[in-house]
């Protein structure tokens, strides 16, 4: 018996909630019986919720204090956050339920966790609902409901966050993070290693979005090491010219500057440490790729623990200031590159290639009670 899994997403805030979600639907093949569906949360409100949720880039790039101000405001009132998008979604949501089937439900975005358990109790509808965190370690309180069958969390900082949230522990599970398998070396057992006098790849990038300030970081990089520098200017098209006209100029074939790279995997894979904004996705898709890490910066609220959180685990290094880049990466290379190549090791011990199958496991596991139920029932 084919077993529905619907999965409620975003196409609009960022590009992590798709690509968790294109992790986990690549794996489906693994799981006979499985048919996915997804819907992006946002398309199921009214006008007014597409456009809330397509504000989520021009903000977390003009500003940041301002991102900051709202993600505290809305993590004060969860429940008043759950009401207002669970006004705007319900008929849309009803429909998707009676269109699909599903026999399960997961969500991957905060806004959809306690509007959509409002909706399946009051219209007493039984189905196994999981949330997968896509927060590492500040995770708003609207990712930890009660109600939902399980908490899927990609760390042991995040659990600890939401029991401190009142979940029970019993219903929190840690998985590690979902990251595409593209991402992973074709050969994972011989990861990258730095050699002595080789030339460096650097790649600057900043999450889908495009923030960051990118032009300094390159001109460190290009100024005082033998390197090249791909640069990825994400959806911020007028980030992406200005960088061109700037810095082609100077430094000619040096550079590159590419807009939004579908294929992010390949640029990762073919370069030598990589410079980012701390967004969970692209730490775990570097960690995947045995690319070391700079972090350059995180958005306030749901990214400021993630630096100290990837330094603890000797994941990648921390340099906001991009005045200092000169003397961070002379660290990493310095003794034969041994503190880079460190990280190369701490990275392959840390990552779970398996992640995005144990989440499947995990929602069969906690939707088969309801099977068995309903088996109950048939008889």
């Amino acid at each position: 018996m084919v077993k529905k899994l619907l999965i409620i997403s975003s196409d609009i805030t960022g590009h992590g909630h798709k690509s968790i979600t294109e992790s986990l639907c690549e794996k489906v093949e693994t799981y006979n019986g499985i048919e996915i569906h997804v819907a992006d949360g946002f398309s199921l409100g009214k006008r007014l919720l597409l456009t809330i949720g397509k504000s989520y880039g021009p903000i977390t790039r003009n500003s940041e204090n301002l991102w900051k101000m709202i993600w505290k405001l809305s993590a004060l009132k969860p429940h008043l956050v759950d009401n207002f998008i669970e006004l705007l979604i319900t008929d849309n949501f009803l429909k998707l339920v009676d269109d699909v089937k599903p026999d399960m439900i997961l969500s991957v975005h905060p806004n959809f966790n306690g509007s959509i358990l409002n909706i399946l109790e009051k219209h007493s509808l039984s189905i196994p609902f999981c949330t997968l965190i896509a927060d590492l370690v500040n995770i708003y309180p609207l990712w930890a409901d009660k109600r939902a069958d399980c908490i899927i969390s990609p760390t042991l900082a995040a659990q600890n966050k939401c029991i401190e949230f009142g979940i029970p522990d019993e219903k929190i599970k840690v998985s590690g993070f979902p990251v595409r398998s593209r991402f992973f070396p074709k050969n994972h057992h011989q990861p990258k290693i730095y050699t002595k006098g080789q030339s460096l790849t650097c790649l600057v990038m900043s999450g889908g979005e495009g923030v960051g300030n990118m032009k300094k970081i390159a001109e460190n990089l290009l100024d005082h090491f033998d390197c090249n520098v791909k640069i990825v200017a994400g959806k911020n098209v007028k980030l992406k010219t200005k960088l061109e006209m700037s810095l082609k100029a100077n430094y000619g074939d040096r550079v590159e500057v590419y807009g939004f790279t579908p294929n992010i995997q390949d640029l990762m894979l073919t370069s030598d440490i990589a410079f980012t904004r701390a967004s969970p996705n692209v730490m775990f898709e570097a960690f995947a790729t045995n690319t070391p890490l700079i972090l350059t910066g995180a958005l306030p609220g749901q990214e400021e623990d993630n630096p100290a959180f990837a330094e603890a685990f000797n994941l990648a290094v921390v340099c906001r200031n991009p005045n200092d880049i000169k003397e961070t990466v002379t660290e990493l290379l310095n003794n034969d590159g041994e503190k880079l190549n460190n990280i190369i090791k701490s990275q392959q011990d840390f990552i779970n290639t398996n992640a995005a199958e144990d989440i499947l496991q995990l929602i069969l596991e906690v939707a088969e009670p309801y099977y068995e139920e309903a088996k109950v029932k048939l008889s």
